[in-house]
């Protein structure tokens, strides 16, 4: 008996082991897609404040248009962050598509009046403008697979069977120490990983201030 216990507890170090291995290894994911959320928050508002400043460079008509409808879409950008409601984030994306038609439009024909390297200046800002909100749209959407959501639940599982398996105490508190722990680790990393409905969200501070700057001038 005494040599099956010690056979269960060597079972149940690996199996552990193991798991914390998976966990830290999604946790580490996890903390990767927030930072790269975070950097393409960014990105946006210095693309969106570097072609702000560049319109200057272009007719004071198709100046005061981009600047006017950049603002317009930054205001977008910003909803985007902070909106938990999916319908609000279909009108969001419906409307940030359309400025992104009028931004390069007014971009592009400005560009035909005027094929100077100043104006492709301000061409090239508007792309990155654009290419900017692509990916931090793809950021948003880039998540733990289910796979590895899987793996670490049959894992956690068999972990704590193992644990009551090979438990030499009967207090209820002894068994839930090794379940509690797991889940506290499970809803960090769900929280860190969804950037919409989670406590830990990326808030838009670069764009909130660009937007005060902008504002204010």
């Amino acid at each position: 008996m005494a040599g099956e216990r010690q056979d269960v507890n060597v079972v149940l170090t690996a199996t552990v082991t193991f798991l914390a291995l998976i966990i830290g290894f999604s946790f580490s994911m996890a903390v990767s897609h927030y930072d790269q959320r975070k950097q393409y928050e960014e990105g946006e508002a210095s693309a969106i404040g570097t072609e702000y400043s560049r319109a200057s460079l272009l007719p004071a008509a198709d100046a005061a248009q981009i600047r006017e409808t950049l603002l317009l879409y930054l205001d977008e950008r910003i909803r985007f962050y902070e909106t938990r409601d999916a319908l609000q984030l279909q009108q969001i994306a419906a409307s940030t598509s359309r400025l992104e038609s009028e931004l390069w439009s007014a971009a592009s024909g400005a560009g035909e009046k005027s094929s100077s390297p100043v104006t492709a200046l301000s061409v090239s800002g508007m792309n990155d403008v654009v290419t900017s909100e692509g990916h931090t749209r793809a950021a948003w959407s880039n998540r733990l697979p289910l796979v590895a959501w899987a793996l670490m639940a049959v894992i956690a599982l068999y972990s704590n069977f193992l644990f009551g398996l090979g438990s030499h105490h009967s207090r209820l508190f002894v068994f839930v120490l090794l379940p509690f722990a797991v889940s506290i680790a499970f809803f960090l990393i769900a929280d860190i990983d969804n950037p919409r409905r989670g406590l830990i969200r990326v808030p838009p501070q670069n764009l909130l201030s660009l937007s005060e700057s902008l504002r204010s001038q």
